[in-house]
C-alpha cells in the first residue's frame, strides 16, 4: 500500500511539473493571446523592420496595448507593411501618432512602440500610422563607422585629446 501511495505521489508531482512547464512555455512565447482578435487594426509602413515578428508587443509609454498580427511588403514602395491589432479600450490614439521599432532586453526582442500625437481625431479600424521610424540595424551602423574611419573622418580613436588645463 505504501508503494502505491508513493507511486501516485510521484506521478502527481510529475504531472504538476509538466503542467507548470507548459504554462511557462505559453507565457514566454505569448501563445496565450492567439485567440484574442478583439480590437481594431491599423497599419504602418517601415523601411526596415529588422527582426520584428508577428505576435510582437505594441506598447504605448511602456504599457502593452496590442500586438503585431501581420507583416507584408508593399509592391510599389518596397516597404514593410506592419498590421497592428490595438486593444479596443485604447481607442483614443490620435491620428498623428508615431510608431517606432524598438529593441527590448539583452536578447534583442523587437517590438513596436507608439508615441501619441496631439490631434483631436483618433485612429480607427483600417487607419494608417504615417509617422514611422525603422529599426536600428547594428550592421549598418558598424559599416558607417568603418567607412567614416577609412575616409579619414573623425572617430573617437583619432580625435585629439583636449589640452591640459593650466596649473594655478
Amino acid at each position: 500500500m505504501k508503494q502505491k501511495n508513493l507511486e501516485l505521489a510521484v506521478g502527481l508531482f510529475v504531472a504538476l511539473g509538466l503542467a507548470a512547464f507548459l504554462m511557462l512555455a505559453l507565457k514566454v512565447s505569448d501563445l496565450t493571446s492567439f485567440g484574442d482578435d478583439e480590437g481594431y487594426r491599423v497599419t504602418a509602413k517601415f523601411e526596415n523592420i529588422g527582426g520584428l515578428k508577428t505576435q510582437a508587443p505594441v506598447t504605448l509609454s511602456g504599457v502593452r496595448i496590442g500586438r503585431v498580427v501581420h507583416i507584408g511588403l508593399d509592391p510599389q514602395s518596397y516597404e514593410a507593411v506592419v498590421t497592428l491589432l490595438i486593444n479596443p479600450k485604447y481607442n483614443q490614439l490620435p491620428d498623428d501618432s508615431g510608431a517606432s521599432i524598438l529593441t527590448a532586453g539583452l536578447l534583442g526582442e523587437q517590438y513596436v512602440g507608439l508615441d501619441p500625437g496631439g490631434m483631436d481625431t483618433y485612429l480607427k479600424d483600417g487607419g494608417t500610422i504615417k509617422l514611422t521610424q525603422s529599426a536600428l540595424v547594428l550592421e549598418k551602423l558598424i559599416g558607417r563607422l568603418f567607412a567614416n574611419i577609412a575616409s579619414g573622418g573623425s572617430s573617437p580613436a583619432n580625435t585629439p585629446a583636449p589640452a591640459p588645463a593650466p596649473a594655478p
